[in-house]
C-alpha cells in the first residue's frame, strides 16, 4: 500500500513538472518582448541617426548663407575695381529679349508697315534702324522699297525718333507696341539699337551711343523737309537723349521737342533706387 502510494506521489510530480515546463500565455508574451528588445548598442545608433542628418542639414544650410555672404561682399568690390563690369550692369546690351527673332524682318513682329535699315556712323560701327509709317501709309507701304520709306519722311506726317533703354533691343515686345501707338496716331516712328545691342556693330560707351543717335538725327532731318521731329528718350536712352539736344543746341539746329520717359539725374543715383542694387 506504501509502495503504491509512493508511485502516485511520483507521478504527480512529474506531471507538475512537466505542466511547469510548458510555457502559458504570459509565459509566451514576455519571451516575445524579450526577443523584439533591442541590444543597447542598436538602440543608442538609432538615437545618433537623426542627429547625424540634422547636423548635416545644419551644415549644408550654413555653408550656403556663408557663399551667398560671400557673393554679396565680393560683387560691389569687382564692380568697383573693373569698370568694363560697370558698363556691363549700365547697358545690359548682352540682354536680347526676346531671343530668336530676325530683327532684318520686323514684320515678324507684327510691324507690316516698317523697313529696316543699316546706317553707319563711323568707321567700324553699323547700326541697325526701324521706320515705322503712320497709319494714313499703312496700306500703300506694302511691299515697298526702302526707297519708298526714305521718301515717305517728307509727307506731312511728324517724326519720333525714339531712343530706347538699356537690356532688349529695338524688336522688343513693349517698344514695339508703342511703335503701333504712336504711328496709329498719326507720327513716323524711327527707332535704333546703339552700337553693341542687336544687331549694331560697335562697342557701346557714352560718346558713342550719343553719336549714333546724332547721326540718325541728321538722316532724319535730310529726308523730312520741314516736318516736326520730336525726341522721345526712356530710361537710359533718356540720357542719351539730352546728351543728342545739347549737342544740337551748341549748333543751333534743336529738335522741336523732347520727351523723357522715366529719365534719372545721374547713374549713382539711379543705381540706389534700382532693385538690382538691394
Amino acid at each position: 500500500m506504501r509502495k503504491r502510494n509512493e508511485s502516485v506521489t511520483v507521478e504527480h510530480e512529474r506531471a507538475a513538472a512537466a505542466a511547469a515546463a510548458v510555457p502559458g500565455p504570459l509565459d509566451k508574451g514576455c519571451s516575445l518582448r524579450r526577443s523584439l528588445r533591442l541590444p543597447a548598442s542598436a538602440a543608442a545608433e538609432g538615437m545618433k541617426r537623426p542627429l547625424g542628418r540634422r547636423h548635416g542639414l545644419w551644415f549644408r544650410l550654413r555653408k550656403l548663407l556663408l557663399w551667398l555672404l560671400g557673393m554679396y561682399i565680393a560683387i560691389p568690390f569687382l564692380v568697383k575695381l573693373c569698370p568694363a563690369i560697370q558698363a556691363k550692369l549700365v547697358f545690359l546690351n548682352f540682354v536680347r529679349v526676346p531671343y530668336f527673332i530676325d530683327l532684318k524682318r520686323p514684320q515678324d513682329q507684327g510691324l507690316n508697315h516698317t523697313c529696316n535699315y543699316y546706317l553707319q556712323p563711323e568707321e567700324d560701327v553699323t547700326i541697325g534702324v526701324w521706320h515705322t509709317v503712320p497709319a494714313a501709309l499703312w496700306k500703300n507701304a506694302r511691299g515697298k522699297d526702302q526707297l519708298w520709306f526714305e521718301e515717305a519722311l517728307g509727307s506731312s506726317h511728324p517724326v519720333i525718333l525714339y531712343l530706347h533703354g538699356n537690356a532688349g533691343t529695338r524688336g522688343g515686345d513693349h517698344r514695339v507696341e508703342l511703335y503701333k501707338v504712336l504711328s496709329s496716331l498719326g507720327y513716323h516712328v524711327v527707332t535704333f539699337d546703339y552700337r553693341g545691342w542687336g544687331d549694331s556693330i560697335g562697342s557701346p560707351s557714352e560718346r558713342g551711343m550719343t553719336y549714333d543717335a546724332l547721326h540718325v538725327f541728321d538722316w532724319i532731318k535730310a529726308r523730312s523737309g520741314d516736318n516736326p521731329v520730336y525726341i522721345w528718350g526712356h530710361s537710359l536712352g533718356t540720357g542719351v537723349a539730352t546728351n543728342l539736344v545739347r549737342r544740337l543746341c551748341e549748333r543751333e539746329t534743336p529738335p522741336d521737342a523732347l520727351i523723357l520717359e522715366s529719365p534719372f539725374t545721374n547713374i549713382r543715383e539711379e543705381a540706389r533706387s534700382h532693385p538690382f542694387s538691394v
